[in-house]
């Protein structure tokens, strides 16, 4: 991918393309990790060769990563979000078009002005050539070692469970890897545990693909375990119920309401660093009182989605952080001013709260 896509794509349009690849591939496959292991490192390899800020890029793929995780049926936050809210999932995705639709929109305009920075500019066809050459030497490229990404694209799209999907992926990659790499059964599993390893002679190829492994990914998998654990105190020791209540007394409007429950999800994408808690732990702090204030469940679910999953990505301290910061090789602190449609979804949220745009009644539903 990164081989024929330095050869298709121009400076010009590589932000907008990079946020609408990875828009469709969400979108289809519902997960904002998945986007980014795959397409998302690809277009990264692909903006290190025309030289556009790595900063810009991670923001986009993470933008066009966390279009679909927020609103396709296919991903774990579209359905936990209506779950904990007592809405009903396509409710909840149709609800969410109000504010979906408008932060893609801008965020595909800023993106188009950010890429008219580089119109113009003369692509360095000798650092281009340097890596096509890298990889030519060192990999044996063919269309057909498309496949292997296609094939968790397509099993994830059609529904297939997580773990098998995920392994057939990583046998049909060995396979190819086996065929056409002339790769052992040792450096395949080597590879899988530790992560690939290559001295290529430039800078820009070892970088983008001395990555990956098992071993790379137990920093993550101790952080989530840590959430969880965390978020499991908070809740039953009574502190998140005081924080509530706090909340509840200041949130007089249905603006504030929705501005509290924005809130009460970052600040859990915070302090308990998981995803997951960002939406359970507000949405059953919140679901008796937009009850209370006759707002349907579905008003309450779009504020916990538009929150609790789309900041998640921008805590470095956070499950998701970590994970893109992992794969992508871009920290958060540097790609948050360039993911747009992450900063966008939350703010949009709260001005239909404080305006009553959209914001459908409990007797309505």
């Amino acid at each position: 991918m990164i081989y024929y896509g330095l050869q298709i794509l121009s400076p010009s349009i590589f932000l907008v393309a990079t946020f609408f690849i990875c828009c469709v591939v969400s979108l289809a496959t519902g997960t904002s990790w998945g986007t980014a292991g795959t397409v998302g490192i690809a277009l990264t390899g692909i903006g290190i060769g025309l030289d556009v800020p790595p900063g810009m890029v991670a923001g986009a793929v993470v933008s066009g990563a966390y279009f679909g995780d927020k609103i396709s049926p296919l991903s774990d936050t579209t359905n936990l979000a209506p779950a904990v809210a007592g809405s009903s999932l396509f409710a909840h995705v149709k609800h969410m078009l109000y504010a979906t639709i408008p932060a893609l929109v801008i965020s595909a305009v800023l993106y188009g002005v950010l890429g008219l920075r580089f119109a113009g500019r003369a692509l360095d066809a000798e650092r281009i050539n340097v890596i096509l050459n890298a990889l030519r030497d060192n990999f044996a490229i063919s269309p057909w070692l498309l496949i292997p990404p296609l094939v968790v694209i397509g099993l994830i799209a059609l529904k297939v469970p997580a773990l098998p999907g995920l392994i057939t992926g990583s046998v049909v990659g060995g396979l190819f890897a086996a065929v056409f790499q002339r790769a052992t059964v040792g450096a395949i599993i080597s590879a899988a545990h530790y992560g690939f390893e290559i001295d290529s002679g430039v800078e820009a190829v070892d970088r983008l693909l001395n990555r990956g492994g098992l071993d790379k990914m137990m920093w993550t998998v101790a952080l989530i375990i840590c959430a969880l654990v965390f978020g499991g105190v908070l809740e039953k020791t009574g502190m998140l119920e005081a924080v509530g209540k706090k909340m509840f007394a200041a949130a007089k409007s249905t603006g504030s309401l929705v501005l509290s429950t924005v809130l009460a999800c970052l600040g859990t994408n915070i302090l308990a660093a998981d995803q997951y808690l960002a939406i359970v732990l507000p949405g059953r702090l919140f679901k008796d009182e937009y009850a209370k204030r006759d707002l349907a469940p579905k008003n309450l679910s779009r504020a916990l989605e538009g929150a609790g999953t789309v900041t998640s990505a921008l805590i470095p301290w956070n499950t998701c952080g970590a994970f893109m910061a992992a794969t992508l090789g871009v920290a958060p602190q540097v790609y948050l001013p360039f993911a747009f449609f992450n900063l966008l979804v939350p703010v949009i949220n709260v001005i239909y709260g404080y305006t009553g745009f959209s914001m459908a009644k409990l007797k309505d539903e």
